[in-house]
């Protein structure tokens, strides 16, 4: 083929390849998940008209679920959200050799509101609500016996953290939450009465996976 009609063949043509999607996020729909952390307080004691105060902290573990609401190409997300955990929160003191003293918050939760702000695969954002605790109080002799007193505290809570979408249908989140869990009264006319103030300070962190993927395309 010589140059000439080399220059008579048609010029060939090119087809622009389409841009690759954009990934964006929505957080809307159900989620559940697992959360542990620790937790501290200066718990209150009123004995008539002394006060006194112990240092109580101890971990935690359990679960959360909850439900999101975002509208589309919205930054700003809504929910609720429900947990609750098994604690091991406690204080103990031995009163005399043969007798000691314990004061656990065996198990809390919470029903919260939650309002946040999205950034790429990042949620900030700060939750507030209704919030419970269970709590014991017993003396034990070793090898004889122990006597114990259950109340469950209600109160509230607020705090807030940072969640982060790692996959298309799983986050990883850190929250810090107080709680104050008002008083309740333990003991009885023969042995006395002692009001309990229970507030705690908790950190955790925690996995959730989202029913629906938060990860959508943008094109």
């Amino acid at each position: 083929m010589n140059a000439a009609s080399a220059a008579d063949l048609a010029a060939r043509s090119y087809t622009k390849a389409p841009a690759p999607a954009a990934v964006g996020y929505n957080w809307s729909g159900f989620y559940a998940g697992v959360m542990g952390g620790y937790g501290w307080s200066q718990r209150v004691r009123l004995d008539g008209f002394a006060v006194s105060s112990n240092e109580i902290n101890g971990g935690f573990g359990g679960g959360t679920i909850g439900y999101n609401w975002q509208t589309p190409g919205s930054m700003w997300l809504w929910g609720i959200e429900v947990d609750a955990a098994g604690s091991a929160i406690k204080y103990r003191e031995a009163l005399l050799p043969n007798l000691t003293f314990e004061d656990k918050v065996r198990a809390f939760g919470s029903v919260t509101g939650r309002a946040g702000v999205t950034a790429g695969a990042a949620l900030f954002y700060a939750k507030g609500g209704y919030a419970w605790a269970n709590n014991q109080v017993s003396l034990t002799v070793p090898n004889v016996a122990t006597v114990s007193e259950s109340k469950t505290h209600s109160g509230w809570t607020v705090g807030g953290g940072v969640e982060y979408m790692f996959a298309s249908n799983w986050s990883l989140k850190g929250e810090y939450m107080y709680a104050d869990y008002g008083n309740a009264r333990y003991g009885d006319a023969t042995t006395g009465f002692t009001d309990l103030g229970l507030t705690t300070h908790t950190v955790k962190g925690g996995v959730n996976y989202h029913f629906n993927s938060p990860v959508v395309a943008k094109y």
